[in-house]
């Protein structure tokens, strides 16, 4: 039975779907908007679910400060990049540009935390890196004519969002990894990580500058595509990695679980009817190889 594997396999596959689901209502609020009512409601979903458990007793006063500042950097400053990388890029190059936090929080841990890097795990960073500059730079024929296939502003300012985005998750993880070690219970750190980003966005949304604003006016449809976006992304996906990450092979499960720019393809090819270009799978493939490598040890 591979039910590990399987689980890994399907947050991967709800991540890349909800980067589907999260484009349209990104595009129509705004991204400052739109990450603001998914962490609100992610919040009160997660801190819900805390008060019918035990998960709080996990947590002690030493955890707080180090959990909160990991949601500053890692859901506040990279959620908040990485939508308004969505608006920019489109949901491909998104999650090729995010499949980077991988590789970084391997050089940021040798960086930081002296930890070795293999030979190994040095190709696996090269391969990754490869795969996403052939995705963005081959991932699109001209025929392609559906609108998550175009740029909007400059490249370059795309790319940055994108790399700020997966720095800012690696650096929060990086943050959390010595508490989540002590054995402190995941959804209750999760609580605590997104009810802090949350209460960030909330004060921006009051600044006086109309970029912070929704763009568009709120329906009921588009807070349940919200709603939804956040349930399957933050709620069962990541509910399924921690299962697999309970009975399976570390290694297998991260690979498996980094396979969500090359899940997306499909996705994509089916949703706008057009079928992704070469680079975009030949770039999908570099970065699960080189995520393969870059755990396999």
């Amino acid at each position: 039975m591979f039910v590990y594997e399987a689980a890994a396999l399907g947050a991967a596959a709800l991540w890349a779907l909800t980067g589907l689901i999260s484009a349209g209502p990104a595009q129509h609020l705004g991204a400052i908007a739109f990450n603001c009512t998914r962490m609100v409601l992610v919040a009160l979903m997660l801190i819900a679910w805390v008060a019918f458990t035990t998960g709080w007793g996990s947590i002690s006063a030493d955890h707080i400060v180090p959990l909160m500042l990991s949601g500053v950097i890692g859901i506040f400053m990279g959620d908040t990049a990485l939508f308004l990388t969505l608006n920019r890029m489109g949901p491909r190059r998104t999650a090729m540009l995010f499949s980077l936090n991988a590789p970084m929080s391997a050089i940021l841990g040798w960086l930081l935390l002296n930890e070795d890097l293999t030979v190994t795990q040095i190709l696996g960073i090269l391969i990754t890196f490869s795969g996403v500059l052939l995705a963005i730079r081959f991932g699109k024929r001209k025929s392609q004519l559906h609108q998550w296939e175009s740029i909007r502003g400059p490249l370059w300012a795309g790319i940055l969002l994108g790399l700020a985005a997966a720095l800012s998750q690696s650096i929060g993880s990086l943050i959390a990894r010595p508490v989540m070690e002590t054995g402190a219970d995941p959804v209750a750190a999760s609580s605590l990580r997104v009810g802090m980003a949350a209460l960030c966005l909330l004060a921006l949304t009051r600044l006086p500058v109309s970029w912070v604003k929704p763009a568009g006016q709120f329906t009921p449809s588009l807070v349940g595509l919200i709603a939804l976006s956040g349930v399957l992304g933050m709620g069962v996906g990541m509910t399924l990695i921690l299962f697999a990450l309970s009975g399976g092979e570390v290694g297998i499960i991260a690979t498996l679980s980094a396979t969500t720019p090359a899940l997306m393809l499909p996705m994509l090819w089916w949703r706008t009817k057009e079928i992704p270009a070469l680079g975009a799978w030949a770039g999908a493939s570099l970065v699960v190889v080189g995520s393969a490598l870059l755990f396999a040890s």
